[in-house]
């Protein structure tokens, strides 16, 4: 009886140990489920913010670390696999706690100042498209975000994409604040700058101030 045993007992801890890899596989971005049927898509977003800065600039805050010289911070989390016109392939890093990281591969698709557009090339579920739209104002800009993400399985797939969902619009919603807060920082900045540079009136007109 104990090589019986001892087979059953080795099949469920290499069963049970396939079962952890491939939840880390799915969790991390590394394993994709994607099966071609029972396919279930549910929308991202929408997500807006208005932001206190000229749609150019936010375009670029938003283009940076993909087209121009990402920072430091931004280095960590995006890394530019290959460009093309108009268009970047590059690999997303996304803490998600225990010492654990999602890593996803999209292609990145910009016609400025208008839209961004994202679409999964690699990541937990098989299908992701996203996009942001900047319509502006003057030194006003309304920053939309929304999307899409698919799942195979059926029902499986489903309580998959809601897990997955929740986690990816969060970290969503974090980038459109810290692009918002930037932006507007330099806008400010950069308008405070061009004040500062006006010639003084007071000077040109000494007697533009003085009480008859």
């Amino acid at each position: 009886m104990e090589g019986p045993l001892r087979t059953a007992a080795t099949l469920a801890v290499t069963a049970a140990a396939g079962g952890v890899l491939g939840y880390l596989g799915l969790v991390t971005g590394r394993l994709t489920l994607d099966l071609g049927v029972g396919r279930r898509v549910r929308p991202l977003g929408p997500q807006v913010l208005d932001i206190a800065a000229p749609r150019d600039l936010v375009f670029d805050m938003i283009a940076q670390p993909y087209l121009g010289r990402a920072t430091r911070a931004q280095q960590e989390k995006i890394q530019v696999l290959e460009r093309g016109a108009g268009m970047v392939l590059a690999a997303h890093r996304t803490p998600i706690g225990r010492g654990l990281v999602t890593q996803t591969v999209e292609t990145v698709a910009f016609a400025r100042p208008a839209t961004v557009d994202f679409r999964l090339v690699r990541g937990p579920v098989p299908h992701v498209r996203e996009r942001f739209t900047l319509t502006g104002d003057g030194d006003h800009t309304r920053l939309e975000y929304t999307g899409e993400m698919g799942t195979d399985g059926w029902a499986l797939g489903n309580r998959w994409a809601a897990v997955v969902a929740q986690r990816w619009e969060a970290t969503v919603a974090d980038s459109l604040a810290t692009v918002k807060s930037e932006a507007e920082r330099r806008h400010g900045a950069h308008r405070k700058a061009s004040f500062d540079r006006r010639p003084d009136t007071a000077a040109e007109h000494p007697g533009s101030g003085r009480t008859q």
